[in-house]
């Protein structure tokens, strides 16, 4: 249902989704406050007392839910934010810093301008963890995160790029060289003596330089430039730093300039190759070992950052339930008119629609809530495949009657069962019978069909609404995808489908969505392990 990519950019992904989501309900909010105004000026002519408390009530209600809408959208560009930091030292994570890379390419680009990348190494930083610690290990990250921070400007950016490795981003410069200065300053600011686990560390770092346009037009190349040049720094010794530049011009060093290395024995040649392979060896190791740290430490993030999003979006959704009822009610009180004294019901009509519509919203909120985790628990028992089609048609028998469309079931030719939750497999089909519904036209045509097939039950939900786009049939059930084909008012959040996979799929079955064959419409396909067979 993600698309692929690391589970970083996948939360990162999902929660910018959910911010805009937020928004969508915000807007119904608003539009619904300021219907309820015009409401309140159109009927203060027919009952100004009655009405005058009712519709107090119901701006109260509704400017609720808009605080409510407000503070879920802020809170969640807090958590979009706080799941972009590295949990140890708060710095932007290597997501973030690529992303500001590219913006900053762009601007780059438009304006030519200069930029630099700088990637640091902290030397020695294996010597710290094997002999003091790796709580020792990540207060000496905390202590070189604090003093990177103090030697560079506010528009420049200071990032974890993993384990020591650090780059900075210096969005403008004037030339290559104004970057000199500020390696001095970094090395200086690390050789500063400090406490660690009782013991005084003098830091040090390895620095590799690129600069935008002369060593690369690309992020990546930039990136591996610098990271080249660190590497070229680092065989010199700790506390140097390389631009990538340089690489260019040792390229053209004449031979007879190079110095001359007396010969050794071969013996001593071979010993010399074995000790190196083993160091070579013993440090890939280290890294691999401390890679692997890392990414646990990050997926275990990632992991709680996505709980956070799971917890809050189901909390801001049943938050909204409430001035949500008060609103329902309020119309409901406001249809009762005095004796002889006829109320004009436009404006009803149109607050009772946008509440039913924020219904759904909300109802998608929080089946949403609950893709890709533990939220959906299963009670399974035998259920008759016919028992299954009455629940789905009966939960959305009302959506098929508002827009005068025909039901067309067809059951089993064979008694059969399915072991299934009943509540949560009406869901399913519910699910499905809703998107038909959308999809077919006003007055128009949805079918339902059961059939066995060995040891599979299969249901066919189908539509004569326009097609799916080809295009579209592989991210149909991914989370929060748009059906571009349906008015914006019949597409909801683009959840429903993603809700039925993730149900169907937890009852050990399939969901498939393809365009029909008869030249119009959709059909969407669920196949469930049948209980016991055709009887």
């Amino acid at each position: 249902m993600f698309i692929e990519g690391s589970e970083d950019d996948s939360a990162a992904r999902r929660l910018r989704l959910l911010g805009d989501q937020a928004e969508a309900v915000r807007a119904e909010l608003t539009q619904l406050r300021s219907d309820l105004a015009a409401a309140k000026n159109e009927f203060s002519k027919l009952r100004a007392t009655q009405l005058d408390e009712t519709s107090e009530t119901l701006v109260v209600a509704a400017a609720h839910a808009d605080s409510v809408a407000q503070s879920a959208v802020t809170s969640l560009d807090e958590l979009n934010l706080y799941s972009q930091l590295d949990e140890l030292t708060g710095l932007p994570t290597r997501t973030l810093l690529l992303d500001r890379l590219e913006n900053t390419l762009a601007a780059a680009q438009r304006r030519g301008t200069r930029f630099g990348v700088v990637f640091i190494d902290l030397d020695g930083f294996k010597q710290i963890n094997d002999t003091l610690g790796h709580a020792a290990g990540d207060q000496v990250l905390q202590i070189a995160t604090q003093r990177l921070q103090s030697v560079v400007r506010e528009s420049d950016t200071v990032s974890r790029h993993g384990g020591d490795e650090f780059i900075l981003l210096f969005p403008e410069i004037n030339l290559a060289a104004d970057l000199a200065p500020v390696a001095d300053k970094i090395l200086a600011a690390l050789a500063e003596p400090t406490h660690v686990m009782g013991d005084v560390l003098h830091l040090s770092a390895s620095i590799g330089i690129a600069v935008f346009p002369e060593d690369g037009t690309d992020a990546s190349i930039l990136l591996g430039h610098a990271d080249a040049a660190m590497y070229r720094s680092k065989k010199r010794g700790s506390g140097n730093y390389e631009f990538h530049v340089d690489a260019q011009a040792s390229d053209t060093t004449a031979p007879e300039s190079l110095p001359v290395v007396p010969l050794m024995r071969r013996t001593d040649v071979v010993f010399a190759e074995h000790e190196s392979r083993l160091r070579m060896l013993r440090d890939a190791n280290h890294e691999l070992l401390e890679a692997a740290r890392v990414d646990q430490k990050m997926r275990a993030h990632a992991e709680q950052a996505r709980q956070r999003q799971i917890d809050f979006v189901a909390m801001a959704a049943h938050a909204m339930r409430s001035p949500l009822s008060a609103i329902k009610l309020t119309v409901s009180t406001m249809r009762r008119d005095s004796p002889g004294r006829p109320v004009p019901s436009q404006r009803l009509d149109m607050l009772e629609r946008q509440s039913q519509h924020l219904a759904r919203l909300i109802d998608d909120l929080l089946e949403g809530s609950m893709v890709g985790g533990s939220g959906f628990k299963l009670e399974r028992t035998p259920l008759a495949l016919d028992a299954v089609l009455d629940s789905a048609v009966e939960a959305s028998r009302h959506v098929l009657t508002l827009k005068g469309q025909t039901l067309h079931l067809r059951r089993c030719s064979a008694a059969a069962t399915v072991f299934a939750d009943a509540m949560r497999v009406t869901q399913l089909f519910g699910n499905l019978l809703k998107n038909a519904s959308r999809r077919a036209p006003t007055g128009g045509s949805v079918w339902l069909s059961a059939d066995v097939d060995g040891a599979r039950a299969l249901f066919t939900v189908a539509d004569n609404g326009a097609f799916i786009d080809p295009a579209a049939l592989d991210r149909i059930f991914e989370l929060y995808t748009h059906d571009k084909s349906l008015p914006l008012d019949d597409a909801g959040l683009g959840i429903g489908l993603a809700v039925a996979r993730e149900l169907a799929q937890a009852h050990g079955g399939t969901l498939v969505a393809r365009n029909a064959a008869r030249g119009e419409g959709s059909e969407f396909v669920v196949s469930l392990p049948s209980a016991t067979g055709v009887a």
